[in-house]
């Protein structure tokens, strides 16, 4: 069953709610026509469909039938209450549903691309099911297979206790930090991890100060950089009210499965990606300080043998599809044309 709440007047963006039987119910924004080639786009965290609204509107005016969920516990979409409940093997599963919910009149199989949280959610699914898609994108997070990134186990030893991945385990404690205050957490947030922040320049790993809290860190920028709005902002904070005072646990229990993810998928060790596939990134992205990107040609040869582009932006951080959208839509709209030769 699906609900459809309507366009976004002036946007070209329409709305809907989708029942994933057995999963959760979750909203859709989509552009473009419905018979068009499917696209699905995946964001990360702390973010929703919103992230993608340049994305929607150039594939949309593609002919592309570009999709931007708000994945499982973020924003109008349903945020089940148990931490278990938020494995990558849920997520996946999610993306699969959604893919039988949406109706493909095109007939061609979708193209998963996916973001910072969101570029694991669709390398994962491409390599449980890749008899599904037509192709693999990814942003900012590069494939680390079969598990999507490293077990706290290890990066605890690695980057320390203040390490973010660390910090976001215990339940609640981030959680309260992040939604007492969502303005100013987003405005935050989002200035941080990009380009425009001159901490970033080299990137550094996220790292909280010993004896701090997150939110000691928590700053507003005294000018928003070109690329976010306070309109933007606003509606960030808009899209994460449904949830209240647990708005930002559902994502964040995304992280509270890093560990389970691994001793889960551990049985598919040694397995890759056999789909046409993209990678874009930023020389300034945080996740360029992680250890072992400076392998990074390797690991993407690796897992992804049908590998068809690899592009680092310079001066760009981790909002990569926000920060550059001309960029990132030109990549996309080459990537997704090649597919169809």
């Amino acid at each position: 069953m699906a609900t459809d709440r309507g366009t976004a007047a002036g946007t070209g963006i329409r709305h809907r709610t989708v029942d994933l039987p057995g999963r959760v119910r979750m909203h859709l924004a989509e552009a473009g026509p419905a018979d068009g080639p499917p696209v699905i786009m995946l964001h990360g965290f702390p973010e929703c469909w919103y992230s993608w609204r340049h994305q929607l509107r150039a594939l949309g005016a593609a002919g592309f039938h570009a999709i931007a969920p708000d994945q499982r516990g973020y924003a109008r979409t349903e945020a089940p209450e148990e931490i278990e409940e938020y494995s990558l093997p849920d997520l996946a599963g999610d993306v699969v549903a959604l893919i039988g919910a949406t109706g493909n009149r095109s007939g061609r199989r979708p193209v998963l691309v996916g973001h910072d949280w969101g570029a694991p959610v669709a390398w994962v699914t491409a390599m449980l099911r890749p008899d599904l898609l037509s192709g693999v994108a990814g942003l900012s997070v590069p494939p680390i297979l079969p598990a999507g990134m490293q077990p706290p186990s290890v990066t605890r030893h690695t980057y320390g206790e203040g390490f973010y991945q660390i910090y976001f385990q215990e339940p609640g404690r981030a959680d309260a930090e992040l939604a007492a205050d969502p303005d100013l957490s987003f405005r935050s947030l989002l200035f941080f991890g990009s380009g425009d922040n001159p901490g970033n320049n080299p990137p550094k790993v996220w790292v909280v100060p010993e004896g701090l809290r997150l939110s000691d860190g928590l700053r507003a920028p005294e000018k928003l950089p070109d690329w976010l709005t306070e309109e933007d902002v606003a509606t960030f904070v808009r899209e994460y009210a449904e949830h209240g005072d647990r708005a930002f646990t559902g994502p964040l229990n995304w992280y509270r499965n890093i560990e389970r993810n691994n001793r889960q998928l551990a049985v598919f060790d040694g397995r890759t990606i056999p789909l046409p596939a993209l990678f874009v990134g930023g020389d300034r992205d945080l996740v360029m300080a992680f250890r072992g990107m400076e392998h990074l040609p390797e690991i993407l040869r690796h897992a992804l043998p049908r590998l068809r582009g690899s592009h680092i932006l310079p001066g760009c951080g981790h909002w990569t599809q926000q920060e550059r959208p001309d960029e990132v839509n030109g990549l996309l709209l080459e990537f997704l044309r090649g597919l169809e030769e």
